[in-house]
């Protein structure tokens, strides 16, 4: 009854929250009325269970959870629900603690709009995974998700692993200085690389070229790569793509844009502007999209990015197929999925000497590369309110943060998916079957730990180069050290729930793409008037309202202070 009687009250909430964006375009929404107060809600859900209720560690009576899980797709992968991994956590939840755990699969790439739905319907997971705050803070404002504060504390000395890894910083990333309120805890990303640029080493040396290390010198190499098409692609020179970003250029491109930014902007300027991590209202984006409409223009760039969207292979497969000359992705792009990432289809198809390198060349004001990243924080980790066994649900992720658990989930089996060097370093292999990890270091499942984290870090730093089957390591090392230059962490800014973000988020996020798409590739005369109109538009459909609120409330919580310590 109680699941029955929320989705029809967040139903409710949802649809008055998307009939408003409907009407009001111009204007940021309100916050849908929330189905409740959500700190009075938050006290009537308090801890009713007592952790005596457990006996070393396990529930006298088996109790049930189900666990979001990604379905990315694979081809050839193995069943998400279903295989090794599920099984052996499976049988380690009951033996340790009595739980039965069941998976739910959601898309990984439409996963915001799958895991609103099931919310709305009150029949999401009970253990929730989502890399939008916003739609976590949506529904906590309905009434919908669990604060977990008091059950962060009730519980700690049931929950030593949670606490030992993520610690207050990612348990309290999210928490309101205000009312205490925690609707999610943060995972901790155990490597902060983000994004990296990628080129043919085997294309460089046939052109006789080194590897660029500047803006300039990156032109000039993708000039060649375009201009000498035919000899690197002989009767497939006409599929020549010179550098490659897809429609989320915001990510795709975040190094160079980054190099536009100052690199000495105050902690305030970057929170203010900062509420699309896309970095679309920071001051001098627009300057670097300018420079990738240049490229467009001169016929340097993917002619049909725009019109591919999240989980499309096309790029993948032009890559593999040896049609692109550079691009920028995650740090790691090219060394993924074993037998079938991009360096190891290219060495099978086109030749040995075939591969991606990571190169460094997009430098800023100071000469430097910066960075930015947002802090060690990942993927958001919640409960709705329909979860009816929050200590279960928490001893799932005191159990998936365990440090055995941890290494296994992202090893596997010795023989298996990995081996054991001579210098004692592990080094993943490809492997078949239900062994097969459909997403890097199983992060799928390691659903509070994203990055190598091994049982010492001496390990884990020997290990990190060899993590990826079939790739030479010192590719793994080059690519690694390159995203670790000059970075700068974010800062926590704790300024409490910022109302104007609200129900928008999927919103203005749709519009973000659509003003990088269109600007990148507008005519050279009309980008400015392209630009300009799009940030209108996103500014008017609530974002300036967002960075309003958000500037008054950084004021009222720091005062007149720029930089936080």
């Amino acid at each position: 009854m109680k699941k029955k009687v929320l989705s029809v009250l967040l139903a409710a909430a949802m649809m008055a929250s998307l009939a408003a964006c409907a009407a009001a375009p111009a204007a940021a929404p309100a916050p849908a009325a929330p189905a409740g107060d959500s700190g009075e809600a938050a006290v009537a859900e308090a801890p009713a269970e007592e952790a005596g209720e457990l006996v070393d560690g396990k529930f006298a009576e088996t109790r049930t959870i189900t666990v979001e899980i990604y379905d990315r797709g694979n081809d050839g992968g193995s069943d998400p629900e279903n295989n090794d991994y599920t099984r052996w956590i499976q049988q380690q939840m009951l033996e340790k603690h009595n739980v039965e755990v069941k998976y739910q699969k959601v898309p990984r790439w439409t996963e915001v709009d799958d895991i609103n739905n099931l919310l709305a319907a009150g029949t999401a997971p009970d253990v929730c995974v989502t890399y939008s705050y916003p739609t976590v803070q949506t529904y906590a404002d309905m009434g919908g998700v669990i604060d977990l504060a008091p059950y962060l504390e009730t519980y700690k000395d049931e929950l030593p692993n949670l606490w030992n890894w993520l610690g207050e910083t990612n348990l309290y990333w999210d928490r309101d200085p205000s009312t205490g309120n925690v609707w999610a805890v943060e995972a901790k990303l155990a490597n902060m690389n983000r994004v990296v640029t990628f080129i043919r080493q085997d294309w460089l040396d046939a052109l006789g070229l080194e590897a660029p290390t500047t803006k300039d010198e990156f032109y000039q190499v993708i000039c060649a790569f375009r201009d000498n098409a035919e000899q690197l692609l002989g009767a497939d020179a006409d599929k020549m793509v010179p550098y490659s970003v897809s429609f989320d250029v915001g990510w795709r491109a975040a190094t160079l844009i980054e190099s536009f930014l100052d690199p000495a902007m105050s902690d305030k300027e970057y929170y203010v502007n900062g509420f699309d991590d896309r970095k679309l209202t920071q001051n001098g984006t627009k300057e670097a999209v300018r420079l990738l409409n240049q490229w467009y223009n001169e016929g340097l760039m993917w002619n049909d990015f725009a019109i591919y969207s999240s989980g499309d292979t096309t790029e993948d497969d032009m890559m593999k197929a040896g049609y692109v000359g550079a691009f920028s992705h995650n740090w790691d792009y090219p060394f993924r999925n074993g037998e079938d990432s991009i360096n190891a289809n290219l060495k099978r198809l086109v030749g040995e000497d075939a591969k991606f390198v990571a190169i460094d060349p997009f430098e800023d004001r100071n000469g430097t590369h910066t960075k930015f990243l947002a802090g060690p924080v990942d993927r958001k980790v919640f409960f709705p309110s329909t979860n009816d066994e929050p200590l279960a649900s928490l001893l799932y992720l005191d159990f998936i943060s365990e440090p055995e658990t941890i290494q296994y989930l992202q090893i596997g089996e010795e023989g298996v998916t990995h081996t054991v060097t001579d210098s004692g370093a592990i080094s993943i292999q490809a492997a078949t079957g239900d062994a097969i990890q459909n997403s890097g270091m199983n992060i799928d499942y390691t659903i509070t730990c994203n990055g190598l984290h091994l049982m010492s870090d001496e390990l884990t730093v020997k290990s990190l180069a060899y993590t990826y089957a079939g790739i030479e390591p010192e590719l793994v090392e080059q690519a690694d050290a390159i995203a670790k230059t000059d970075s700068r962490i974010g800062v926590n800014v704790q300024t409490g729930n910022i109302e104007a973000e609200a129900g928008i988020g999927d919103v203005l996020s749709s519009k973000r793409d659509q003003i990088y798409d269109q600007a990148v590739s507008a005519p050279v005369d009309k980008f400015d008037e392209t630009w300009d109109n799009g940030i209108s538009d996103y500014l008017a459909s609530g974002g300036q309202a967002i960075m309003d609120e958000r500037a008054a409330a950084w004021e009222a919580t720091y005062g007149d202070t720029d930089m936080l310590p």
